[in-house]
């Protein structure tokens, strides 16, 4: 599914801003809970290797690294091909990224990337293969669950998210 919404079902909600470490399992239940990290981008240089460093670094916190059969590491390949797509995408069309989030609560990771650009991500249509450049969001569009753009308030920039089912 591919939409624009402004928020979906796993948004970080007015919390988000004190849970900026992993948060740790609930230790009565056994069942872990919304595990966050964040990674600042603003004026960072190799930025797309940084933040897929930092996304397998946070795979691995997690368990989904290493991978243990082929699904689950195609799940974690997959995740870490839309954290390049999003950051590449903000470095070529909104001056670069501001922010990396990624979160977990074990059935869903969520990506954001925040920036100070204007424009409006969009898959290209239509999407032609063979041509080279716009494979970015049609790439997010189809590894994702969900993915849209939330504008930030009162300016310019936006935070694109993108949602992936955790490996089963």
């Amino acid at each position: 599914m591919s939409t624009t919404r402004p928020y979906s079902p796993g948004d970080r909600g007015p919390d988000s801003e004190a849970a900026v470490a992993d948060a740790p399992a609930d230790r009565i239940s056994g069942t872990p809970s919304r595990q966050v990290r964040r990674l600042s981008l603003n004026g960072a240089s190799g930025i797309v290797p940084l933040a897929r460093d930092y996304t397998r670094e946070a795979l691995h916190a997690w368990g989904w690294l290493p991978a243990e059969g082929a699904d689950r590491r195609a799940a974690a390949e997959d995740v870490l091909l839309v954290v390049s797509e999003l950051v590449t995408n903000a470095c070529l069309h909104a001056e670069g990224p501001d922010e990396l989030w990624l979160s977990s609560d074990g059935k869903v990771l969520r990506i954001e990337v925040s920036d100070r650009g204007t424009g409006q991500p969009a898959p290209r249509t239509p999407h032609r293969a063979g041509r080279p450049g716009g494979h970015g969001m049609f790439i997010v569009q189809r590894l994702c669950l969900d993915w849209g753009v939330v504008r930030s308030p009162g300016g310019t920039g936006k935070t694109v998210w993108a949602e992936l089912g955790a490996p089963a």
